[in-house]
């Protein structure tokens, strides 16, 4: 039986979503393209009438994934009452993104594996990148455009390297702990910038 173009596109989103949730859980390898089907809803047998390799996929995913992740966060400091750096920063540095893997930032969940995949791979990665930086380059502090830009830069590395390490230790209060001061850290105000 035939699937109709808007089935066919609804199936192919489907995918992605789980792919995106997936692979931030397991890795990308680890989890393979049957079991991600399976999940999905579709059979194995359909994947490539949706996409070349699972490479293709992987990019995609993370691509939607940064996206959506980053759409929330710019949602976060739209909608902050006071300091938008503040609020950005505090969620996403908070206890609930750290135990949500599969929902999370997939640059702290598959950053190290994207650095051994291919290049469409680290090309959705460098646009999350740039998206982030977008974002974050609106709210932190500096006079000019080149010193934000490196102010967001250096936002964006504390934050992705403080939930990495609050996600890799086993003990509760050090994770919190990691969160908590990054985030006042990243959030104090800095001399000389108005």
């Amino acid at each position: 039986m035939k699937v109709s173009r808007e089935q066919a596109e609804k199936n192919r989103r489907r995918i992605v979503e789980v792919a995106g949730e997936m692979f931030r859980e397991h890795g990308f390898d680890g989890i393979g393209l049957a079991d991600l089907m399976k999940k999905a809803g579709l059979t194995h047998g359909g994947f490539y009438g949706h996409f070349k390799s699972k490479e293709a996929l992987a990019a995609e995913a993370s691509a939607r994934a940064l996206s959506k992740s980053c759409d929330k966060l710019a949602a976060v400091a739209d909608a902050a009452s006071g300091d938008a750096l503040a609020a950005l920063v505090g969620s996403y540095l908070s206890d609930r993104h750290r135990k949500e893997i599969g929902k999370g930032c997939a640059f702290v969940a598959l950053g190290a594996d994207a650095a051994r995949h291919g290049k469409p791979l680290r090309s959705a990665f460098a646009k999350g990148v740039d998206d982030y930086l977008a974002v974050l380059s609106d709210i932190v502090p500096g006079r000019t455009k080149a010193e934000k830009r490196k102010k967001a830069m250096t936002t964006l590395s504390g934050m992705v390297g403080a939930l990495v390490l609050a996600r890799a230790v086993d003990d509760e209060n050090l994770a919190k702990e990691i969160l908590v001061a990054t985030a006042a850290s990243l959030t104090a105000p800095t001399v000389g910038n108005v």
